[in-house]
């Protein structure tokens, strides 16, 4: 009789372990599906988060046209102000966390490539903060805008551009 009782005890104990190991499996396999997902929700989000701080960076006051081009433009970015940037870049070092920042002109497209103070406004690629080459690269369309004098009068000449930016 002694050893009967050992024995069922033996068999509950291996049913115990069974069903923990059984609701462990279930468990694992449950959290698996329900993260599987869970990289894809991510990039995403961060393709989102990029596309708007693409749009906001345009329309910060140190790119935006504002009023100074007519009516308050959305996309608009100040050629004259970004290169002004350009010529203070150490103040502004820092001040949009790691990313990099670029405009392409380009309608008209000139072969000068990157601008400098000398080589304004023929060139095409202006470069504000180029630190960082690793991360998320959204771009979109913009109207790069400038101020040009031509036979005394001044008026307001604007492009098609697309502004770069990197962020991690």
């Amino acid at each position: 009789m002694n050893g009967k009782a050992q024995i069922k005890i033996q068999q509950m104990a291996f049913m115990l372990l069974a069903v923990t190991l059984f609701i462990a499996l279930v468990v694992v396999f449950l959290v698996v599906i329900r993260f599987s997902g869970l990289k894809e929700s991510a990039m995403i989000l961060e393709e989102r988060n990029s596309m708007l701080m693409v749009n906001k960076i345009a329309n910060s006051p140190e790119f935006a046209c504002e009023d100074s081009f007519g009516k308050n433009k959305v996309n608009c970015v100040d050629g004259d102000k970004l290169m002004m940037l350009l010529q203070n870049n150490e103040k502004y070092m820092g001040f949009w966390g790691d990313s990099s920042i670029e405009v392409i002109k380009i309608f008209p497209k000139s072969k000068a490539g990157l601008c400098t103070l000398d080589n304004y406004p023929n060139c095409n690629i202006i470069r504000v903060n180029s630190e960082n080459s690793e991360g998320f690269d959204t771009s979109n369309f913009v109207t790069l805008c400038r101020k040009e004098i031509e036979e005394g009068e001044t008026y307001d000449k604007c492009e098609i551009a697309k502004i770069n930016v990197r962020y991690s």
